[in-house]
């Protein structure tokens, strides 16, 4: 028997695993695990070298598996096994991956560079501030302590990566006009909606789709790398 799944949440781990070799890196991506006109998330698992002489959108990579070497002229960027960069639209780069690299992208279009004009490398180290915690109005218990870092936002400011973490809470289902990846560096989280309930743990890396949602129960602290497109209006 097929067992139900939550209908916003998609291991991208499992979506990834048959990506077939690619040699060049915006043509030979997978079919996406999602897209719309505001945002696709695809794998890809390139194979020797290659160059991108300019990026058309703003681009979250996470490698899944293996390493990326990203060659920015004055240096080189290494994206080892489970780490994350983002390139800003218009970024210009040579790339170098062995024979086992497998990524996921998070493509969302761009006319202009956010806060960064060239690709970085999400610090998932770095110091968190304050952020806001669920709106009280879906909460089904005490109010969490959330904390945030942006390593970059797009000119619209509606794309978003960076890392976050949080005190155990419960959140009631509700819609999503986002899309998020989440890598979960800490923690476990489980995911409900009327049909399924899944729980993913640090490592996992799944992704949220626009529409109905689902409920969050963690309870644990959790912490996450994420990338997420949300339109202003």
């Amino acid at each position: 028997m097929t067992q139900a799944a939550v209908g916003a949440v998609i291991d991208l781990r499992a979506y990834a695993r048959e990506t077939v070799p690619a040699h060049d890196w915006l043509t030979e991506r997978a079919a996406p695990a999602f897209a719309d006109g505001a945002a696709q998330v695809a794998a890809l698992a390139p194979r020797g070298k290659g160059r991108v002489e300019t990026l058309g959108a703003d681009e979250f990579v996470i490698v899944l598996a293996g390493r990326l070497d990203l060659d920015l002229g004055d240096r080189v960027l290494a994206v080892p096994t489970g780490a994350s960069c983002v390139l800003p639209v218009g970024s210009s780069f040579g790339w170098q991956a062995g024979e086992d690299a497998l990524l996921v992208i998070v493509s969302a279009p761009a006319d202009a560079v956010g806060t960064q004009d060239g690709p970085v490398i999400i610090d998932e180290t770095a110091p968190l501030s304050p952020s806001n915690p669920p709106l009280a109005e879906l909460l089904l218990g005490p109010t969490p302590s959330c904390r945030n870092h942006s390593d970059y936002w797009s000119a619209t400011r509606e794309f978003v990566c960076g890392t976050w973490d949080s005190t155990p809470y419960h959140r009631k289902q509700n819609p999503y006009r986002q899309i998020e990846l989440m890598h979960l560096l800490e923690g476990s989280v489980t995911f409900t909606d009327a049909h399924a309930s899944v729980t993913h743990k640090a490592g996992d890396v799944i992704l949220f789709v626009r529409g109905e949602g689902c409920a969050w129960l963690s309870e644990e602290h959790v912490k996450k790398v994420y990338a997420t497109q949300r339109p202003a209006a």
